[in-house]
């Protein structure tokens, strides 16, 4: 994507800006997105982008700017620009490239640790098409289901970081996804149903992900909620299902220990290491490395491994995710979590694969054992979040009654109101059945892949918005 001459003469220039540290980054996507509504073709988009941008620190404060054009007089140009915004540099504001000594660079490049095994040019888009009708006929399992909206997204990212101290860091990142939104009708009731499984993986997704239950299980959850009646309101004692349910406390915890807010002390979880923030049953986890996870890489945007970053061991905090401004600002070491949508933003510290980890309750029953009246929360929706307090409502997509310890009626329109630090710490029993989802993520620095997840567990209360 760039020659080694170029990214070390932008380097360089960078530094003799006044740059106390420089960085480069260059990437090149290929995305496709296939919708198809009721088996007829949508959107079937193909595209081709890339761009560099160019990031300078002086001291803590961080100047970033980039530009889709990537030979050396553009990113000459733009480096000039940033220095003389910094009010650093020479006096007329030009960059001198003369009698400038090499960088030596260290290159590392993926090992394919998260490689697809069936390349996206194996099939056309013909097979592709075939399998979204697929799903579109597997969701057609009752007559009250009215739309099936069915969605593939593929992308080929290849990445290149080189920065001032040396390194030179290439990455691959291929990911898709296969999603069924579906509509049910009955008089004048409508109501939806999700489910869009993801990894880091090529087509071989459908291998453990087939078209027909892909919609089949969103029409399930569509149909129960039709027949449904109003949730009930009130503080209870909640049961919330594995999977997609951990999306509550990667909002309303998971943005708590980034250091995107503990640096800027907008945190209420700043300052809080080695105390106990959560309930000794929780151990949570944000993860680079899973194998084919949907937030997997082998490299952060900034040119470091991922890596394992145990967040909270048995209700303590053991750590922050931090990238390198983050690492400048606290002084923790970095985790590997600087990460970005595409060029055109700086990265900040991010999660990637968070979960929290399998606890002791074999018999997923066990954790209804004991609850009188309470709501089982089986699968999360959208939801709103208070940067910094972690104060949170979240819509419930499917939901039960809890009666004398059994799953009683389907209910709808139930909303989980808390905090996330004061939810996490009522966390009084986890199972053993971790399961994963991915997502998108919004930040500082766009809309990136996170996978969110954790087994069925029990909270001793929350608070439930309903309508009965």
């Amino acid at each position: 994507m760039l020659t080694s001459s170029t990214a070390e003469t932008v380097l360089r220039a960078a530094r003799r800006g006044g740059a106390d540290f420089a960085d480069l980054y260059v990437e090149r996507w290929r995305r496709r997105n296939l919708r198809v509504i009721d088996g007829e073709v949508e959107d079937a988009v193909s595209a081709i982008e890339q761009g560099a941008g160019v990031r300078l620190f002086f001291g803590t404060d961080v100047v970033y700017a980039y530009t889709n054009e990537l030979d050396d007089a553009s990113l000459g140009e733009l480096v000039a620009t940033l220095v003389r915004l910094r009010g650093s540099g020479a006096s007329d504001g030009q960059v001198d490239e003369r009698g400038a000594g090499g960088l030596d660079l260290r290159r590392r490049g993926p090992q394919g640790l998260h490689a697809p095994r069936i390349a996206f040019d194996a099939f056309d888009k013909a097979w592709r098409l075939e399998r979204l009708r697929e799903l579109d006929a597997g969701a057609r399992i009752d007559p009250a289901v009215s739309q099936v909206e069915g969605r593939l997204i593929e992308w080929e990212q290849d990445v290149l970081v080189v920065t001032s101290e040396g390194d030179w860091v290439e990455d691959r990142r291929v990911r898709t996804r296969c999603a069924a939104n579906v509509i049910a009708s009955e008089g004048d009731q409508t109501q939806t149903g999700y489910v869009g499984p993801g990894l880091s993986v090529g087509l071989e997704l459908f291998d453990q992900n087939p078209p027909a239950e892909i919609g089949a299980t969103a029409a399930r959850q569509a149909l129960t909620n039709l027949r449904a009646v109003p949730a009930p309101a009130g503080t209870m004692p909640v049961v919330i299902g594995n999977g997609v349910g951990g999306v509550i406390f990667h909002e309303a915890l998971g943005h708590l220990v980034e250091t995107t807010s503990v640096a800027r002390r907008a945190s209420v979880l700043t300052d809080k290491l080695g105390q106990q923030v959560a309930s000794p049953a929780v151990t949570y986890v944000d993860d680079g490395t899973t194998p084919h996870g949907w937030g997997s890489s082998e490299f952060d945007d900034e040119g470091m491994a991922t890596e394992r970053t145990v967040l909270i061991d048995k209700g303590i905090l053991t750590s922050y995710m931090v990238d390198r401004w983050g690492s400048l600002k606290t002084g923790y070491r970095r985790t590997g979590s600087g990460r970005r949508e595409n060029y055109t933003y700086a990265p900040t510290s991010r999660m990637r694969n968070t979960f929290i980890l399998p606890g002791d309750v074999h018999d997923t029953k066990d954790l209804f054992q004991g609850i009188s009246y309470g709501l089982y929360a089986k699968a999360m929706g959208g939801g709103q979040v208070m940067p910094g307090s972690g104060e949170y409502n979240f819509a419930v997509s499917e939901g039960y009654v809890i009666r004398h310890g059994e799953i009683a009626e389907p209910v709808r329109g139930a909303m989980l109101v808390g905090k996330g630090p004061d939810t996490i710490q009522k966390v009084d029993a986890v199972a053993t059945d971790l399961s994963t989802e991915p997502g998108m993520c919004g930040s500082r620095s766009g809309y990136i892949p996170t996978e969110v997840g954790q087994p069925h567990l029990r909270v001793s209360e929350i608070v439930v918005g309903g309508e009965a």
